[in-house]
């Protein structure tokens, strides 16, 4: 009489070791030097996209993720970067749905209410304990790329202070890495993109002679590339000599102007060509899901009013159901990576040999950290009155998807709202 129900018992207890099984068969990536590489032994060069289909983990949906995956896998993405997730949940069939279309994962380990404040920064045990618990969730999958301690908690120039808090997160997750005995997964920081912190706020993130205090990989939101640009007039040339000798990987967290219509993507092959790719690691391409702001790859289906509520319906948008390409904006991405195969250099071949940049000097109406300061502790606090300096201005479009995204990716960036206000009307969403 129990022959069913163990038999299905059986079926989904297989299909869970199956689902772990394909998320933990694919290469490692691991951060060596300024490269990433594959445990296969060659240099990984990241064709991402942005994933995430609301404010909800889009890591908990099997059949979505394999329906994404396989599209994703047309298209060419090898990586997908998720903003927020939920700890609690079982992400075993969308990691084994992505790792078998040999996609990873990078995932941002805050949220809403855990990030930290550029105002009154702090870094405290509640923090601490939720990123863990992200990270405890993800550290298993061989399709996990690298966490991110911060997604733009520095968005003006006058918020420098806060850097020692990002810089003290990284280390304390990284300690705990350790201490759980984890592979050596890269923790880094995703910055936007302010003219008046280059090079400072990336060179100290990774500065001092302690390398466990430095985050393991940089990535930068940039969306200074709009239509026909080039290298030079994009200003990416200048991103070039900044990258020139720096000694994490450092990549485009987000990319992807939407100003110039349609999306052409040709920054895509300076930075997976001969121009950059001896220098960054590839690029996120903002985003998967179509929405109010355009800058979506694909559609779950036609828009409706933003008025009209339904299963899976938000903003307008449909969340969920098989992806179609927005068109041309999915071909032409496509397109350029179906031409772009760096290859870079073999993990047997390469020595790092760069070293830590300088820990940089503040500078007036700038970069307000001097030097190689000490790390807060958990618990601490910033002191209250001592930022100044006046809010930044950016160069090319850069400012441009900070004031238009929509909520689903799940940053801080939600249209016509500064950080604070965000902090405050998205502070009752508990997560953990």
């Amino acid at each position: 009489m129990f022959t069913k129900p163990l038999s299905r018992a059986a079926l989904l207890a297989g299909s869970v070791i199956s689902a772990v099984d394909a998320a933990t068969s694919v290469p490692t990536i691991s951060a060596v030097g300024s490269k990433f590489f594959s445990s296969n032994g060659t240099q990984f060069f990241i064709k991402g996209i942005a994933y995430q289909l609301t404010d909800a983990d889009p890591l908990i949906d099997t059949e979505q993720c394999q329906r994404d995956a396989s599209l994703m896998q047309t298209l060419g993405a090898n990586t997908i970067r998720v903003y927020h997730v939920d700890p609690r949940g079982s992400h075993d069939g969308c990691m084994s749905a992505f790792a078998n279309a040999g996609i990873y994962a990078l995932i941002d380990l805050d949220t809403f209410n855990t990030a930290i404040n550029p105002t009154v920064a702090s870094w405290n045990q509640t923090q601490f304990n939720a990123y863990a618990k992200v990270m405890d969730a993800f550290a298993a999958y061989d399709n996990t790329l690298g966490f991110f301690v911060g997604n733009e908690v520095i968005a003006l120039n006058n918020q420098s202070l806060a850097a020692p808090y990002v810089k003290a997160a990284a280390r304390d997750l990284k300690a705990y890495r350790k201490s759980k005995g984890y592979r050596n997964i890269p923790v880094g920081y995703s910055a936007a993109d302010i003219a008046e912190l280059r090079p400072m706020l990336q060179n100290y993130l990774s500065c001092g002679s302690n390398s466990s205090e430095s985050i393991d990989m940089f990535g930068l939101n940039a969306y200074e590339w709009c239509g026909d640009n080039t290298l030079q007039t994009s200003g990416y040339s200048t991103l070039n000599t900044y990258a020139a000798t720096y000694n994490v990987p450092i990549f485009f967290s987000e990319t992807g102007c939407n100003t110039v219509r349609p999306r052409t993507f040709a920054d895509q092959s300076a930075i997976l060509g001969p121009d950059m790719d001896s220098l960054w690691s590839g690029a996120i391409v903002y985003e998967w899901i179509e929405e109010a702001n355009n800058y979506g790859l694909i559609s779950y289906g036609p828009n409706v009013s933003a008025t009209v509520t339904g299963s899976n319906i938000q903003g307008g948008y449909s969340r969920a159901g098989t992806p179609t390409p927005v068109s041309p904006d999915f071909s032409n991405l496509m397109s350029q990576w179906k031409t772009l195969s760096p290859t870079g250099v073999a993990s047997s071949a390469y020595t790092a040999s760069v070293t830590p940049p300088a820990c940089p000097s503040s500078t007036a109406g700038g970069w307000l950290v001097n030097g190689d300061v000490k790390l807060p502790s958990v618990g601490q606090t910033q002191a209250t009155g001592t930022t100044t300096g006046a809010a930044a201005t950016t160069t090319g479009t850069a400012a441009t998807p900070s004031s238009t995204k929509g909520s689903a990716n799940g940053g801080k960036e939600v249209a016509g709202m500064s950080v604070g206000l965000v902090a405050v009307m998205l502070g009752f969403m508990y997560w953990l």
